[in-house]
């Protein structure tokens, strides 16, 4: 196994090709789920290629949890909702595994503490991925026999972008992961993403009315983008980009992380506690940044990430303006295609804004951006039946919706609609700043 941070590894893009997550135009029709489960699960270990056995193990925070443990809880939601149920001759793997590699779900049983994670020295690395072969092999065989199934295919389909998920958590754990090592050691080596000076921002008009937002396809989404509804917006507008790495800079050096009347109550006292005086990952100076590819001198004109819900908000203030709603986000964002830095670029990093007339930039990938919207039940919504019903519902409270997806995130595994959420202090995750303000 190659060691981690050194040599060249000019196929690394090459592989991340071969194994596309391209999603079946109908994502839960059988006849095309064997292929895409087995380039989503490609895709999963491709990602811990260049990692040694010692990286796997390491929980570097709480939130965080090792790259060994998503491999095998992705697989577990595999054997747990599909292969025990439904499959009468299946042998599970490891009866203790129920334990070990159970997340959140309550109404299944047990689980070790979530901060805990990083004490599993057992089982191996080696012995996880013996895991991940054994529920692959059962469940193409599974997929071959029920292959008309659409419920059976429905929960494939829902375990493939529940990987999805984890295959972004897997770089963004592991990026903090090095990045408290004293080496800063990189994930691989990776290209430096394209920069260039960055065209003005400009507030897009946005009319007020009545407008859809959430679901209202035929193929694949999470109970949480349902049901498609109307919602009243005001007159408004959004930026036309990402705030940068250079904007924010100036609201540091202005004295925004000191200025009290900028933050939320707990955001100040986030400040305080943590002794926070610039986002997650750059140096003291504020000229170089922690990336996937180690450290990197900064790119004024890519877009700010890492910074929290607090952060967002103080910058938005400090600059004259709000945070958009997820509806306003969703109901300008429908109008285009789902393109931009997504993992499939290679990347794995936030780059400049390129120029491209009048259209709004980056609405998709580079960094997820935080709105103004709680996460809570859209009108109507019911979560899925049975223990797949605390995938999403139960979290619907403390949460903040972020949209449009991340340098990390697959396409296959976006949508419009999407909704993801975290705590406002939460900043591991590729997270960035859209301004919006009133008209």
């Amino acid at each position: 196994m190659p060691r981690l941070g050194f040599g060249k590894d000019p196929h690394s893009h090459a592989r991340m090709q071969t194994a596309s997550q391209t999603a079946p135009a109908q994502a839960i029709d059988g006849s095309m789920l064997s292929q895409w489960y087995q380039q989503v699960r490609a895709v999963t270990a491709d990602l811990c290629r260049t990692l040694a056995p010692e990286d796997m193990v390491v929980q570097s925070m709480p939130d965080a949890s090792p790259g060994k443990w998503h491999l095998a809880h992705t697989t577990w939601f595999f054997e747990h909702f599909l292969l025990v149920p439904h499959c009468e001759s299946y042998r599970s793997f490891n009866r203790d595994f129920n334990y070990l590699f159970n997340s959140y779900y309550h109404t299944v049983g047990a689980m070790h503490p979530r901060a805990e994670r990083g004490l599993l020295s057992r089982p191996v690395t080696a012995e996880v991925m013996h895991y991940r072969k054994y529920v692959d092999e059962n469940m193409l065989a599974l997929i071959k026999r029920h292959v008309t199934d659409k419920k059976l295919a429905f929960l494939v389909t829902l375990g493939l972008h529940h990987e999805q998920q984890h295959q972004e958590l897997i770089l963004t754990d592991i990026k903090h992961v090095l990045s408290v090592n004293p080496l800063k050691p990189a994930w691989r080596e990776l290209p430096t993403p394209p920069t260039g000076k960055v065209p003005p921002l400009k507030y897009i008009p946005r009319p007020e009315g009545l407008e859809p937002i959430g679901y209202g396809g035929q193929d694949f989404a999470f109970d949480n983008e349902s049901p498609r509804h109307r919602v009243s917006l005001r007159r408004h507008a959004i930026a036309s980009r990402l705030v940068t790495n250079g904007e924010y800079r100036e609201f540091i050096r202005a004295g925004g992380y000191r200025a009290a009347e900028l933050w939320l109550a707990d955001g100040w006292a986030m400040l305080q506690r943590e002794n926070c005086n610039r986002p997650l990952y750059w140096n003291e100076d504020m000229t170089a940044e922690f990336t996937l590819g180690g450290m990197r001198d900064m790119d004024c004109h890519a877009p700010v990430c890492h910074v929290s819900y607090y952060e967002a908000d103080a910058y938005a203030r400090w600059a004259g303006a709000r945070l958009p709603t997820e509806a306003e986000w969703e109901t300008l964002a429908a109008q285009f295609p789902i393109e931009g830095n997504l993992m499939e670029s290679g990347l794995f990093h936030p780059r400049a804004a390129q120029a491209d007339g009048d259209k709004p930039r980056q609405l998709f990938g580079d960094v997820w951006e935080w709105t103004a919207s709680a996460y809570d039940a859209y009108p109507g919504f019911k979560p899925l039946a049975g223990s797949l019903g605390e995938y999403n519902g139960k979290f619907m409270v403390n949460q903040l919706v972020l949209r449009g997806g991340s340098c990390a995130t697959p396409l296959s595994h976006l949508r419009v609609s999407y909704r993801n959420f975290f705590p406002p202090h939460a900043r591991w995750q590729f997270m960035g700043i859209r301004l919006a303000r009133d008209e």
